[in-house]
């Protein structure tokens, strides 16, 4: 690659970070349905919006590029924290393991005001979506080595659950993690000091909750009436 095509490059690299934390930063503001690309353009200091459709294609293949680009993100903080929890314990505690799944994106949000942004953005997507957010998930920043790695431990720390039960209580994980973190994103001085420290440790309690807590027999009931297969266990 000749130097013209490295300044070419760092340039058009340069051109599409600003847009997405142009973005990032309206969407965080006002909502992503009240986002128009002339706005992004402009917070971004580019001079037209051919700007955006040359490298994005179109609003939509923005904010998808953003989503792709802060699930990366994700997924290495939760692989660097993996890694140093196995090196501890071999065989984590349930608690430790339901950190994994909040802590990326709070660790990333106290560190990066960028992110903190997008948390306020784009949380709600997941905590109000009509199709799984468990899946979701698991597809997006949850995904990667790291992440199937974390629910493969957790899924055999949660041997009470059946496999529905479990899926469900995941629903409600995911819902519950992505909205709290948007709310409380919102907040003056969120990510500072013993506020934050209440926040993030209250939260991990509640996941531990909802996922230590035994089926009631009323649940076991319609459950198995749903599928046979689960009361011949």
């Amino acid at each position: 690659m000749t130097p013209i095509q490295d300044g070419q490059k760092s340039r058009s690299g340069a051109t599409q970070k600003s847009l997405m934390l142009a973005a990032e930063t309206l969407i965080a503001a006002k909502g992503i349905e009240n986002v128009s690309i002339r706005e992004i353009v402009k917070t971004a200091g580019q001079k037209n919006e051919s700007a955006l459709q040359y490298h994005f294609g179109s609003f939509r293949g923005l904010v998808e590029s953003i989503r792709r680009n802060r699930d990366k993100d994700i997924q290495n903080m939760r692989s660097k924290l993996l890694e140093e929890l196995l090196k501890k314990n071999r065989n984590p505690a349930l608690r430790d393991l339901c950190c994994l799944l909040a802590s990326p994106s709070f660790i990333l949000a106290k560190k990066d005001l960028g992110f903190r942004r997008y948390v306020i953005g784009f949380s709600h997507e997941l905590a109000l979506t009509n199709k799984s957010a468990f899946t979701l998930a698991s597809q997006a920043g949850g995904g990667g080595q790291s992440g199937q790695k974390t629910e493969k431990l957790l899924r055999a720390s949660l041997q009470h659950l059946t496999d529905a039960s479990y899926r469900r209580r995941m629903e409600s994980v995911v819902r519950l993690t992505a909205i709290s973190l948007g709310h409380h994103a919102r907040q003056k001085n969120a990510f500072r000091g013993t506020f934050a420290e209440l926040f993030f440790n209250n939260l991990i309690d509640e996941i531990a909750g909802l996922l230590t807590t035994p089926a009631s027999p009323e649940t076991r009931s319609i459950e198995d009436a749903m599928n046979p297969k689960n009361a011949q266990k």
